[in-house]
């Protein structure tokens, strides 16, 4: 190979895992189930291999092996399948971390290699180092709506891939690989045997104890490992380490905070769910100051220290018993607050200096004395620990709806006799709030007693208000829509209590909200109370759900990429620095996509303040779950960030611009003409997916809909997409985009699209992540599911969307210049293939539980069509 080749990936690691995970599978079902039902699998596999290559024979004879499985064959059949992919998934993740692809994809040759090329392009070595000292990375873990494998299996998931990295290790003895592969033989026998879901639905508790874990079981360690790997990096190629104190990532948790539609959010349940924060970060802090006092034994120290240890012996022992105190006391005072007592005061861990202080002087001693190897050790990784985790292992994110924050004030303004505040129009209301905010007296009458509804908002702005600033990441206002949205939370703050300011941060969802998104914060900044209350920094979320949700893909991307370059220019004007937060999902429907990807095609500069981004439940699994997927993830964001703020991504020419209004509101209109115009539409989605039964599946703390009743607008983002992933039309990925491509390719303008794929990061990834959707979209298992489930009248319908489907994919290949889909991606393509021989019975069968379970429901049809929905899930990955 020579010296300019890139060595192609080697996948026979993977394939050769994939293969002995199925086996042990296998050989499990028949010790459980008979070598009948084993048969049975692999007869299925085998036709459904053959239906997919094209045989109609083995299409017809696969349905009918489906049709005639009996109730009690259901589940077994269906988990079967399923649980094949879910360890397809983990040998593919231990791919991605494996021995084999480390040259390729290692998170430190992709630090190293991107710093010497960023240096080769002409980027001083300073700028870099003051680009990476100056990196901020904020990612905000949110529960997973759609997630339903019990945290246990998980678990199993995280234990197997151990495994299978073990059993790459050179040098392994017999008797050590006999037992790595019966350890792998005894979890998949777990599995089979054990549950795969829960019963009940999970409570925000639940859920939040579930983000701790991550944290605990992956985050703690993966943060200092990739510190580690930054530094080395940044010392090899810029001279210079990084900075002691260096903060470059950190967590930020929406469960049990987010609110949003969501009823079994309360008060009393953020207030629980942050002292079960703190209690983990100090148990965690507990295991590191033990491993600390056994390392620690050394006598030499320098003057600062001989003082704080009181003339100790073992001076680095008694400065860390006395940490270890403080943190037994913390725990037990948390404790009693979670049982509801109120604890004696005590001295008890409410800073991170109390933490830092005291680590730090014995890191600096030790290097005084000589002993810098030992000091840059353990030792050091705590105090990356305490600057990136806190004293609150994460900050918490509260979210409430705009129109709650309405209610509120107009039940108040009644009470004082004022009118009604929510008929009020926008100057009225703005010129109200500011006249509160600069007013000292208390704005809610005395003995006024508030609807249940008014007081859940007020106890939870209570509850903030009780916090240390440092717990708090932001108040997001969902919906906002004007400048009284933010203003009407800063008043509700102010009333409770809160001394120092937090990021109250409004989250622009609709089209319509995007495109006014500049016109409410330049009414913001230009009053005085306002700019002074947020100092020069302000953070605005922006959504690509709902936005996708309500315009589809191609104009909710368009609308998103203004809003920020909009944001960007009148902060600028006002000297303000903003923080975008990106609401992002793992769909392509919900603005997923590569990393890499996505953070290039962001405006030019919306960067340059950090990262704040949602991971959320299915997608922190996939790319925070193990350490070793972790230090990747954070690797492959500090490169994309790096690049985006040292070598400005182009931005859009004047024609680029016109190209993509046009694109937007052809795209927007064929959207909506289908989702909003067609008056069966509504009817077809119930019956063609799973919808209905999703709804009632214990999938997440949070209802399906943000009301009872409507039609998609009160359907949630995320279980729109997640039903349409299901019956493999992947419709909201999709819809509109390649109409309003094909009528520019009508107008005999193809090429300019071709140079704006070429040449322009963002209109490249939009059709990159078509092209994905289309792989995973199957327009004959979408027929399929009509023949099954839909009435004759209302057939038209889904036929009208595959015959779309077909002309899209056909000009985004014009296009692009293609013959066929991923044609660039050929492993992505692979994979897809090789998922579909098992995750086609899961859709047929689906179908077939759906139709069942419509006419005559039981448990055992609902746990079926469960497991397909995961199963299914499982195969297309990215679906929530």
């Amino acid at each position: 190979m020579s010296a300019g080749q890139v060595r192609e990936p080697d996948y026979s690691g993977l394939r050769s895992n994939v293969s002995q995970l199925g086996h042990i599978l296998g050989e499990t079902m028949a010790a459980a189930e008979g070598d009948a039902f084993l048969e049975l699998i692999e007869r299925i596999r085998v036709l459904s291999k053959g239906a997919r290559d094209g045989s109609p024979a083995d299409r017809e004879a696969l349905l009918s092996q489906l049709r005639q499985l009996d109730d009690e064959q259901l589940v077994p059949v269906a988990r079967a399948f399923a649980q094949f992919l879910n360890l397809a998934n983990i040998a593919e993740q231990q791919h991605m971390v494996s021995r084999t692809m480390a040259p390729l994809l290692s998170a430190s040759r992709n630090l190293n290699k991107s710093l010497l090329e960023l240096r080769e392009e002409g980027v001083a070595t300073q700028q870099i180092a003051d680009t990476i000292a100056a990196l901020k990375i904020e990612l905000v873990l949110t529960a997973h709506p759609t997630e339903i494998t019990r945290r246990t299996l998980i678990h199993k998931h995280g234990e197997i891939g151990e495994c299978l990295s073990q059993l790459e290790l050179a040098g392994l003895t017999e008797r050590e690989q006999s037992r790595l592969h019966a350890r792998l033989r005894e979890l998949i026998a777990q599995i089979w045997h054990g549950d795969d879901f829960r019963r009940e639905r999970p409570t925000p508790v639940d859920e939040a104890k579930w983000g701790f874990a991550v944290v605990e079981e992956s985050l703690w360690r993966a943060v200092p490992e990739f510190m580690r790997r930054l530094d080395e990096a940044l010392e090899t190629h810029c001279g210079t380490g990084l900075p002691l104190d260096a903060a470059p990532v950190s967590f930020v948790s929406w469960m049990g905070g987010d609110r949003d539609g969501n009823p079994n959010v309360t008060a009393e349940v953020t207030r629980e769910v942050m002292l079960l924060s703190r209690w983990q970060a100090v148990d965690l802090y507990q295991g590191d100051i033990e491993r600390l006092l056994e390392e620690l034994s050394m006598t030499r120290c320098n003057d600062a220290l001989r003082e704080l240890a009181a003339e100790a012996h073992e001076p680095y022992r008694a400065i860390l018993r006395g940490l270890r105190d403080l943190l037994r006391r913390t725990q037990q005072h948390i404790e009693a607050l979670l049982r509801g007592e109120t604890p004696a005061p005590v001295d008890i861990l409410v800073s991170e200096e109390q933490l830092w202080e005291p680590l730090l002087a014995c890191y600096q001693s030790l290097v005084d004395c000589g002993m810098q190897l030992i000091a840059r050790g353990s030792l050091l990784d705590v105090l990356r620990r305490v600057r990136c985790f806190g004293v609150h292992l994460v900050r918490h994110d509260i979210r409430q709806d705009s129109a709650r924050h309405t209610q509120a004030l107009s039940e108040i303004t009644r009470s004082l006799g004022l009118g009604d505040y929510a008929e009020w129009d926008e100057d009225t209301r703005r010129a109200f709030l500011l006249r509160e905010l600069g007013n000292r007296r208390p704005l809610t009458p005395r003995r006024w007693q508030p609807s249940a509804d008014v007081q859940e908002v007020l106890d939870t702005c209570a509850v903030a208000a009780e916090q240390p600033t440092r717990a708090l990441g932001a108040y997001v206002i969902s919906m906002a829509r004007q400048a009284s949205d933010v203003l009407a939370v800063h008043l509700l703050l102010q009333e409770a209590g809160v001394e120092e300011a937090i990021p109250v941060a409004p989250l622009f969802e609709t089209l319509d909200d995007l495109s006014r998104a500049r016109e409410v914060v330049s009414t913001l900044l230009r009053d005085s109370w306002y700019s002074g209350q947020v100092a020069g920094r302000m953070m605005v979320m922006i959504g690509y759900s709902d936005s996708a949700k309500d315009a589809g893909v191609l104009a909710a991307s368009w609308a998103q990429y203004r809003a920020q370059e909009e944001l960007l220019e009148v902060c600028g004007q006002y000297g303000v620095e903003l923080t975008l937060f990106h609401g992002r999902g793992g769909t392509i429907g919900r603005g997923g996509a590569p990393a890499q990807q996505a953070l290039l095609s962001q405006p030019p500069g919306s960067l340059k303040n950090g990262l704040r981004v949602t991971e959320q439940g299915e997608m922190i699994r996939t790319k925070l779950g193990w350490s070793s997927l972790a230090v990747k993830t954070l690797a492959l964001y500090t490169v994309a960030i790096c690049r985006a703020n040292l070598l400005t991504p182009p931005a859009p020419r004047d024609d680029w611009r016109q190209m993509m209004e046009a694109l937007s509101a052809d795209s927007c209109a064929a959207y909506r003409a289908v989702v909003r115009e067609e008056p069966e539409f509504v009817p077809y989605f119930r019956q063609a997916t799973p919808e209905q039964e999703l709804a009632k599946l214990p999938l997440g703390s949070r209802p399906a809909r943000r009301k009872a009743g409507g039609g998609i607008e009160s359907l949630r983002a995320i279980p729109w997409i997640f039903a349409w992933s299901q019956n493999r039309l992947m419709l909201p990925a999709w819809l509109g985009a390649g109409a309003a491509l094909a009528n520019v390719v009508a107008q005999g303008k193809a090429a300019l699209l071709q140079q704006m794929a070429q040449e322009w990061p963002f209109f490249a990834t939009r059709l990159s992540m078509l092209e994905m959707v289309y792989a995973k979209a199957d327009e004959g298992l979408s027929a399929y599911y009509d023949d099954v489930l839909v009435p004759a009248e209302l057939q038209p319908i889904g036929a009208g969307l595959r015959k779309q489907l077909a002309m899209d994919i056909a000009t985004v290949l014009t296009i692009q210049g293609a013959e066929v889909l991923l044609s660039e991606q050929t492993w992505t393509a692979e994979t897809i293939r090789l998922r579909n021989i098992y995750t086609d019975p899961l859709n047929f069968l689906q179908a077939e539980l759906l139709k069942r379970n419509r006419q005559r429901q039981s448990p055992e049809l609902e746990r079926a069509i469960m497991v397909t929905i995961a199963g299914i899930a499982a195969g297309m990955r990215n679906t929530g």
